[in-house]
């Protein structure tokens, strides 16, 4: 069969093979699924963490440290993902992408965002501050997160494949990732709406850690926040 008629065929075969869904109880590995159109859905938040203008310190600075800079953002963000419950489902590039289940799962994203945002200013920017003293470098980062339904699948080919991630979660938590880093954290009002009082009220006095930024930038009411939650 020439690679044009297995392209053809594959093709042919998922459009025409009915989807097969599940409810989850769990957040699914790639083991969990068949390369088949067999799906899990679930009830899920997303958070995306991501360095800001890294392609600016990819040109700017020697390889190794930008591969610093990367090994360690990522790193703290994962645990921390971790520690708050989630569960880490992807590495792309300079993000990292956490998906979070269950009654509390806004909550905890939402203090997973500003745990983050924390860790990369008193671990990660500070030990690169100390040890490089020198150095112009300063740390910017934005975690986005959404909840949604999610329909999750495996795609690829045998021995190279994944799974897909499909719902509004999923986008929305990776495109806010990609705002503004003043706000190092971002949620959307579906997350905000469900924070317990305290992922929403911090500081002393107690106040909202969260600014309402309206729809403009992106079609839908979003919230930020420069407060961090000490690991």
């Amino acid at each position: 069969m020439s690679l044009k008629d297995e392209l053809d065929a594959y093709v042919q075969k998922t459009v025409d093979e009915q989807w097969v869904r599940r409810a989850g109880q769990k957040v699914p590995d790639t083991d969990d699924l068949p390369l088949k159109n067999l799906a899990v859905e679930l009830d899920a938040t997303v958070l995306y963490a991501d360095l800001a203008s890294s392609t600016k310190m990819v040109k700017g600075y020697k390889d190794w440290f930008a591969a610093e800079i990367y090994k360690s953002y990522l790193y703290c963000a994962a645990k921390i993902i971790r520690s708050r419950g989630g569960t880490v489902t992807a590495y792309d590039g300079d993000r990292v992408m956490g998906v979070f289940i269950g009654d509390s799962k806004n909550s905890e994203a939402a203090k997973c965002g500003l745990q983050i945002n924390w860790a990369s200013k008193n671990i990660v920017a500070a030990k690169i501050a100390e040890k490089y003293p020198k150095s112009t470098f300063v740390l910017k980062q934005r975690v986005g997160i959404d909840t949604s339904k999610l329909f999750v699948a495996r795609t690829g080919i045998r021995g190279s494949n994944d799974l897909v991630w499909v719902g509004n979660a999923a986008n929305n938590a990776a495109k806010l990732a990609a705002l503004d880093p003043r706000y190092p954290t971002y949620i959307t009002a579906d997350v905000y709406s469900r924070l317990s009082e305290t992922s929403k009220l911090g500081g002393d006095p107690k106040r909202n850690m969260w600014t309402d930024l309206g729809a403009t930038a992106m079609g839908y009411q979003i919230y930020g926040s420069t407060f961090w939650w000490s690991v």
